[in-house]
């Protein structure tokens, strides 16, 4: 082995390796070989499940994450169905509210919901998010119901004080320009699932999605506020390293992520799953 990688640093006219007595480590124009390398092999085996006999056929193991409200209920239930698909295929889901770096943390693909800072990250949009002013009724015959968002300041918000989502405010249309209000109120949380039920307990207002709150205002739990300055929607995009190279399990992953959430029928019996809880 010692012999063939000197031959090939002879042949590349580089060195690929730092030897010691006590180890070997990659110098910067191996570390970058590697991975050209190994960039090769997935589009080899790509190729290969490509035209194989059962068609299109992905194999390994898919790391994936996701914001914990948003995966609890919109990929965890996905997953059996997918692996159904594909029975080569294993797969990891992390489930959390922090900004998850992919890259160093070794993830496949993550799933965010919002605004997207800047990044080196690929992004594909996969459904649109329209977020909205929520409050319960107990609330509201307590405090008042704003009718601008100006009026968000006499009142208790619930903000939400993770770092994954929300880091603008809350995005309202005003004017016709789109402004951003950072909430003030004497709770905020990291959990979307716990703004939520303090909402329904009517301990303030919160601005939530669509699909988080829907199942709620349909059976009167919650309250739309301020529709008429709803922002235009944000998004729910999957995010990957890098487009090029893709391997064929992150691609039927999100082709799959796709097919279901461009789907109306999706969200309609995800809505009556949430209000049958």
């Amino acid at each position: 082995m010692g012999r063939r990688i000197d031959a090939l640093e002879e042949r590349l006219g580089v060195k690929l390796l730092v030897r010691t007595t006590r180890r070997i480590t990659l110098t910067h124009e191996g570390s970058s070989f590697l991975e050209s390398c190994q960039r090769l092999l997935v589009d080899i085996a790509d190729a290969e499940a490509g035209v194989s006999a059962g068609g299109v056929k992905a194999s390994g193991h898919l790391r994936i994450t996701a914001p914990a409200g948003f995966g609890r209920r919109h990929v965890a239930p996905l997953v059996p169905e997918f692996l159904a698909q594909h029975q080569d295929l294993s797969l990891s889901l992390n489930l959390s509210d922090r900004v998850v770096d992919i890259v160093n943390e070794g993830f496949d693909c993550a799933v965010r919901v919002g605004d997207l800072v800047d990044s080196s990250l690929v992004s594909m949009r996969l459904a649109d998010n329209r977020r909205l002013c929520v409050a319960a009724p107990a609330y509201l015959k307590r405090a008042g119901t704003p009718k601008h968002p100006g009026e968000l300041a006499r009142h208790q918000c619930l903000g939400l004080s993770s770092e994954a989502s929300q880091s603008r405010g809350w995005a309202f249309m005003v004017d016709g320009e789109l402004m951003h209000w950072r909430p003030v109120g004497r709770l905020d949380c990291s959990d979307g699932q716990v703004l939520h039920d303090w909402c329904i307990s009517g301990l303030g207002i919160a601005w939530r999605s669509i699909w988080e709150v829907e199942a709620d205002i349909e059976a009167g739990r919650l309250q739309a506020l301020l529709e008429d300055f709803a922002a235009p929607p944000n998004g729910i995009f999957a995010l990957v390293p890098q487009r090029k190279h893709l391997p064929l399990r992150v691609r039927l992953w999100i082709d799959f992520l796709k097919l279901n959430y461009a789907n109306p029928d999706y969200w309609a019996r995800a809505m009556a799953k949430d209000s049958a809880r």
